[in-house]
């Protein structure tokens, strides 16, 4: 690739490469404060799908280590969110060290609170607006766990912020930590928010699990207790290498839900959730 970008997160590292200087360009500046991978873990690549896609109205495909063939390329002026989507397709398809979920997590006096649930869940926000409140902020794409030790490893990426979310974190954060708006993606308007130097500086600190919430946005307030069964079921669902890690996946999977208290919680307003997630947790 003519452009590429180094960058470490967490235990992760990755290689970005582009036929298109604007998308490294713009990783540099989302993720400054990162240190740089020696070694790769997972390679990204951004190239068009075709030649003259390069120059003749520009078209992103993601390409690596592991791939999509039914994945869509994007307008160059969405190339950040294809280094993005590529990144996180990477870690999906090919990492087996973690049993990874696809949650957020945030950690506070050193135990660790999983949010977990479908897009829309508002599992993002709510982390984001942890992370800005005095909670380390972990991850909101990927939790980590260690089948060995059960601890969960810090990811701590940019948040992808989503339409209605955009508004609520750019009133409370300053200007310098958001990167570009991108609108009319295939997800609406997309803007990062940067992950604060603190929890870059501790990401590699893993912590254990405390709390298990699958949060839902838009209905009146409730808190539900949710069966261990009923758990496994969910997560399992919500892990992306779950089948691939065999037993000590099941293992891992298995000690999460029998030992940590889970929760399902429904909230109308993030000032709601935020009430229910402290709730909770100050009944630890």
């Amino acid at each position: 690739m003519r452009h590429s970008f180094d960058v470490r997160v967490g235990p992760v590292g990755f290689r970005i490469g582009s036929a298109w200087r604007q998308p490294i360009a713009a990783m540099e500046s989302l993720y400054a404060d990162y240190p740089r991978a020696t070694i790769p873990d997972f390679t990204v690549r951004l190239e068009p799908p075709k030649p003259w896609r390069r120059l003749i109205r520009p078209s992103v495909g993601i390409q690596g280590d592991h791939t999509l063939p039914e994945a869509v390329p994007l307008p160059l002026a969405q190339g950040l969110l294809a280094a993005e989507m590529g990144m996180n397709l990477q870690i999906a398809l090919g990492e087996r060290r973690f049993l990874l979920l696809h949650a957020a997590s945030v950690e506070r006096d050193g135990r660790v609170l999983i949010l977990t649930g479908e897009s829309g869940s508002g599992k993002s926000t709510l982390s984001a607006l942890l992370g800005a409140s005095g909670w380390r902020f972990m991850g909101d794409e990927f939790v980590l766990i260690d089948p060995t030790t059960g601890l969960a490893h810090p990811f701590p990426r940019p948040v992808s912020l989503k339409n209605e979310s955009i508004a609520a974190l750019t009133a409370i954060l300053p200007e310098d930590r958001f990167g570009p708006l991108l609108k009319g993606t295939p997800k609406g308007d997309i803007r990062h928010l940067r992950s604060d130097p603190a929890a870059i500086a501790l990401m590699e600190t893993p912590a254990p699990p405390a709390l298990i919430l699958f949060p839902r946005f838009g209905h009146p307030r409730e808190i539900r207790d949710v069966a261990a069964s009923e758990a496994f079921v969910r997560l399992t669902q919500a892990s992306t290498n779950y089948v691939a890690l065999g037993e000590p996946g099941f293992n891992a999977l298995s000690t999460l839900v029998t030992t940590l208290p889970t929760r399902a919680i429904d909230y109308s307003d993030t000032a709601t959730g935020i009430a229910l997630v402290e709730e909770l947790w100050s009944g630890l």
